[in-house]
């Protein structure tokens, strides 16, 4: 493990103690798209390369990094169009079930 790595690293962790995953979803917004492009900004991954695997727009893209960084939960590293984005964590996929009722279960009828 290398030095870059350790400091990948204490960034989730402080990330996961100064803000809360309600929070860094509500920030980076609904979507499996915004989602994954959050997920990608690991500080290797050129917002090019994020737009071309989650094929939304780059200036759309590059106004979401600006928000996600200016709200905290996310961070720029290097300057000018050679900066990579960096979330503070990545965030797990959304449960699709998490606000449905429960399905019913189909089986044998109990006779009385």
């Amino acid at each position: 493990m290398n030095t870059e790595d350790l400091l990948r690293c204490l960034v989730h962790v402080a990330g996961r103690t100064a803000v809360p995953l309600e929070t860094a979803r509500a920030v980076v917004g609904e979507g499996r798209n915004r989602t994954k492009a959050f997920n990608l900004c690991d500080g290797r991954t050129t917002l090019k390369e994020i737009a071309k695997k989650t094929k939304i727009d780059r200036g759309n893209l590059s106004r979401a990094v600006s928000n996600w960084v200016e709200h905290g939960v996310a961070f720029r590293i290097g300057d000018g169009k050679d900066a990579l984005p960096l979330h503070i964590y990545s965030l797990p996929k959304e449960d699709k079930r998490k606000n449905k009722a429960p399905k019913k279960r189909k089986g044998k009828r109990k006779r009385v």
